[in-house]
């Protein structure tokens, strides 16, 4: 019989299946959920009193509890909706010329990447891509390949701390200290890390860092933050001018004064990040640091459970992975590659379909490689990797041998 989690009663995840893709939406505890609806029928009551009166100190507190978390001062923090809604924001309010270089790497988010290839379109500057390589033996590999591509018209470096496709730790501190000193504006696409990985924003000295409140920290979606370095605040202004670009208040920045305000949303995703930083930080004894540790040791099982079931090698050494990891799949299986959209591939439908469990298979272009990613969160078993692996070698299997 397989077994499950004793903690997945905390979660409204369907029984019937094995969510083994926490990374890509996340998962929020019922505890959390709970806060958020008590929060939303606060609004509704008196909406008028809500947002005029309770609302800024309240964002406020949120905002204080993730910066302590995150290891950034309060008031270089403002909330946005998610990471892409932070790249999107730093991207909109820096200016670029042509001949400027804009460089990333071929494992950048592809949301992400387009509101590059957007910036870059609109002022005439240049997309360079460094191609990281994968598999790989070492950080260095990932250095290495960021720097050569560094030339004195590079203006802004737009970097995962860990890669969405092949669930990568890049070595941020390293990189930011070589772009930063050579006049290159280091922002970190750090939609995975919060909750992942513990951070120190403040030390790691980047222009630009922006991350997920939803995913590994488990607040509910719409939750999202935006760093910026003190010395680069009077460039960045949210999407949506509103009521603070002349505001009379003289008690906070103008930084925090246009984003606190860009008009009338719900707020409760945020107002929930300390729920989420509180629940998730006693579920075991040693707090985060142990679930830290707990979800990285799974993966790393985890991957060694399918490496062995699928005969494949892993790409990567255990110290480049988080709480994700990825494995290389055969590319002659049928034409599967040849899907036109995520979650169109063969084995993902066919997981999903016949077998109840909720995984990505990525195709991934440079090198070409069909890969398949699993999470490990604490609401997940070492069982589910071994289900997994029993299920996608079946499948694989009827795919060489040209079967349905």
């Amino acid at each position: 019989m397989l077994s499950r989690s004793d903690y997945l009663h905390h979660w409204r995840l369907d029984p019937r299946v094995l969510f083994l893709n926490h990374g890509s939406f996340g998962a929020c505890p019922r505890p959390v959920l709970a806060r958020q609806a008590a929060l939303r029928e606060r609004m509704e009551a008196n909406p008028v009193d809500f947002f005029v009166r309770e609302l800024p100190g309240m964002l406020d507190r949120a905002r204080a509890a993730l910066a302590r978390f995150v290891g950034a001062p309060a008031e270089d923090l403002v909330f946005v909706s998610n990471a892409t809604g932070g790249v999107n924001t730093v991207l909109r309010s820096l200016s670029f010329r042509e001949g400027d270089e804009l460089l990333t790497t071929a494992h950048e988010y592809n949301a992400c990447r387009n509101a590059l290839d957007a910036a870059a379109a609109r002022s005439g500057a240049s997309v360079v891509v460094a191609a990281l390589p994968f598999p790989l033996r070492s950080a260095d590999e990932i250095l290495e390949a960021i720097l050569s591509r560094v030339t004195p018209r590079t203006r802004l470096a737009l970097v995962d701390h860990v890669t969405s496709p092949t669930a990568l730790i890049v070595p941020v501190e390293r990189i930011v200290a070589e772009l930063e000193a050579r006049g290159v504006a280091a922002l970190i696409d750090g939609a995975h890390p919060p909750g992942m990985l513990p951070l120190d924003l403040a030390s790691l000295g980047a222009s630009f860092y922006t991350g997920n409140c939803h995913k590994w920290l488990c607040a509910p979606k719409g939750a999202g933050f935006l760093y910026v370095r003190p010395d680069r605040q009077d460039a960045i202004r949210p999407l949506a001018i509103s009521h603070g670009a002349n505001s009379p208040r003289s008690d906070r920045s103008r930084f925090q004064l246009e984003f606190e305000w860009t008009g009338t949303r719900d707020p409760s995703a945020a107002l929930c990040v300390p729920a989420a930083i509180e629940f998730m930080g006693d579920l075991l004894p040693g707090g985060w640091d142990e679930l830290r540790a707990r979800n990285h040791a799974l993966a790393c099982e985890g991957r060694r459970i399918l490496a062995e079931a699928l005969a494949v090698a892993p790409p990567c050494p255990e110290g480049l992975l988080g709480s994700m990891a990825a494995l290389p799949l055969p590319l002659d299986a049928g034409g599967a590659c040849a899907a036109d959209a995520p979650g169109d591939d063969p084995l993902e439908v066919a997981l999903r379909r016949d077998h109840g469990i909720i995984v990505p298979v990525i195709r991934w272009a440079d090198p070409p490689l069909r890969l398949l990613r699993v999470s490990a969160q604490i609401y997940n078993h070492a069982d589910e990797y071994r289900e997994l692996g029993r299920a996608a070698r079946e499948l694989l299997g009827r795919e060489r041998g040209g079967g349905a």
